[in-house]
Formats: C-alpha cells, structure tokens, sequence
C-alpha cells in the first residue's frame, strides 16, 4: 500500500512521529482495521510500567503491533493514532519511544490529556486505525 503524507514540520522543535495528513489509493485496500485503545498490560495482562512513560509508551505500541500482526498488518499499515496521556510533560519521551515503531511515511495523530484511565497507575492509552 502506497501511503502519501504531508509533513507535521517543526512546530514542536523536536522529531514527531506524525504528520499532517495522510492519503492513500482506496483501491490499494483490502481491509480496514480499528485497534481499541492500549494500556501498559504485558502478554501474561501484567500492568508494567508504573511511572514510566517510556515504559509504558513501549508496551503499548507493542500490543498496537502484535493486534496488528494477528490480523494480518504491519506498523506501516498504520493511518492514524490517538493518544491520550495523564500530562504532557513527557511528551518528548513518548516521541522518542513512536520514532522506534514508525517510519515515514508517518500516520495522523491526535493528543488528548485526560484526567485518568481504567488503570490507576496508567499514564498513556492510544487507539489506531490501519488500512491493510
């Protein structure tokens, strides 16, 4: 699947792991996927990660890509991400760990801070939409 993307640019004076926009050639679809929004649970549905947004940013992406991979997808199939975080201050570590599982061209993305999430000790969640 060919993705075109327009750039994000440099508002935010560091590297982001999205962009503004994303368009690709429907006929180019098979099938489209929704992924539920994604704590810090393990495998074994351990939460890991208690006060770490590195931490927790990493597993999350990590169930991201196996929901992705049991229905037949990779992280480039991604389009777009919600991510919805305790506070912003760790915005730069969560970037660090997003620029580990995309490439360009980079999917859509939207930031919500919230007050809180299913887990207590929870500081993201992201849900996501890929086009196989």
């Amino acid at each position: 699947m060919k993705k075109e993307s327009i750039p994000f640019g440099g508002a935010m004076k560091m590297k982001v792991a999205f962009c503004n926009g994303v368009g690709i050639d429907v006929s180019q679809i098979q099938r489209l996927v929704w992924i539920s929004g994604q704590i810090a649970f393990d495998e074994k549905e351990n939460f890991i990660g208690k006060g770490d947004i590195r931490t927790q940013t990493n597993q999350v992406l990590k169930n991201i890509k196996g929901v992705l991979e049991q229905l037949g997808g990779t992280m480039d199939n991604i389009v777009q991400v919600t991510v919805f975080v305790k506070e912003m201050g760790g915005l730069k570590d969560i970037h660090d760990v997003r620029l580990k599982y995309f490439k360009e061209p980079y999917p859509t993305s939207t930031l919500v801070e919230v007050k809180g999430f299913v887990h207590p000790d929870a500081l993201i969640e992201i849900n996501a939409m890929a086009a196989l």
